[in-house]
């Protein structure tokens, strides 16, 4: 049942992709900045593509889960007039926190409060860290490919075929985008594209948790690689006082790439690292609770150590360079 959609997403990412790197390609330029890890121009409309891929899902999805698939949508269309005008921080931030309360308030409600606000929150965060993860070839691409493939095939083995189905056309939009994205990238998800996958990542990770097909922390270790890089760095430029909204060049994937691991060898660490939390996060998902916590933290042991190896080997070359 999975082959159809995987291949139509795919399919139609794939075409539309062409034609955006064709004659489309200087409709949004990402033009490099001290800030960027690339030197060329670049098209940042990969993400109009995953959409589109993603949304021939439709066809096949029967009337089920079209509103997290809806809003999705609707924040691709707000940042990509982000992308082409430069929306103001506090309008953007006010479309990510109302798509997260409409989800949450759909699917939660009537429930505790606090535990919808706090899922609000959750929702928005992975929706803008997605976006800051998305700073070099190959990697929010990869991220899209195991993460959504993760969530397809946890869906189908607890018997939602249609979050399935959701799953892997997101995950095979991806894999199209992957194509022309990994390095030496032809064309970036822009904020288009980043930002309504980072959406969908907290939005179907949480309606998986409603709906009894996984435990709430399986979401957040499947795509923990992203949330622990992303809420680290954040968390350190908030203790030094920097405005956090401000791009920089300071994540744990930015550094390899500024230490010599280029583009392609951070990409193939990060798929690694990545591989290892979604093939965790489905082997011990129906295990008894105290197996889960366990495992959950050990992961989160393993992201730690990688980061502290990261943190050891950046030291090491600010004091050579």
């Amino acid at each position: 049942m999975l082959w159809g959609p995987g291949i139509l997403s795919f399919v139609v990412a794939f075409v539309a992709l062409r034609l955006l790197i064709g004659p489309f390609a200087r409709f949004a330029l990402d033009q490099p900045n001290e800030r960027s890890l690339h030197e060329q121009p670049v098209p940042r409309t990969g993400g109009i593509a995953v959409l589109a891929g993603t949304a021939s899902a439709m066809v096949f999805l029967k009337g089920a889960y079209w509103l997290p698939l809806a809003l999705a949508l609707v924040l691709a269309a707000v940042s990509l007039v982000d992308d082409l005008r430069d929306m103001p921080t506090p309008v953007r931030l006010v479309a990510h926190l109302t798509a997260a309360a409409v989800l949450a308030g759909s699917a939660l409600w009537p429930g505790h409060p606090l535990g919808v606000v706090l899922l609000v929150i959750a929702i928005a965060w992975i929706t803008n860290l997605y976006n800051f993860m998305d700073g070099s070839d190959g990697l929010a691409g990869g991220m899209a490919v195991i993460g959504f493939g993760t969530y397809a095939l946890a869906a189908f083995l607890a018997g939602d075929a249609l979050l399935a189905v959701l799953c892997t056309a997101t995950a095979a939009a991806a894999a199209a985008f992957l194509t022309h994205n990994f390095p030496p990238a032809r064309i970036f998800l822009g904020d288009v594209g980043s930002i309504p996958l980072g959406f969908l990542a907290g939005a179907l990770g949480v309606l998986g948790w409603h709906g009894g097909l996984w435990p709430l922390w399986f979401p957040v270790l499947v795509f923990g690689p992203f949330i622990g890089d992303a809420t680290i760095t954040l968390l350190r430029r908030l203790l030094r006082g920097e405005r956090v909204w401000q791009a920089h060049r300071e994540h744990y994937y930015q550094r390899l790439v500024r230490m010599g691991f280029g583009h392609r060898g951070t990409a193939l660490i990060a798929y690694a690292v990545m591989a290892a939390c979604g093939a965790v996060a489905l082997f011990v998902r129906t295990q008894p609770l105290i197996i889960q916590i366990f495992a959950f933290l050990s992961a989160a042991a393993g992201l730690a150590v990688v980061a502290a190896w990261v943190d050891m080997r950046w030291s090491q070359h600010n004091r050579t360079a």
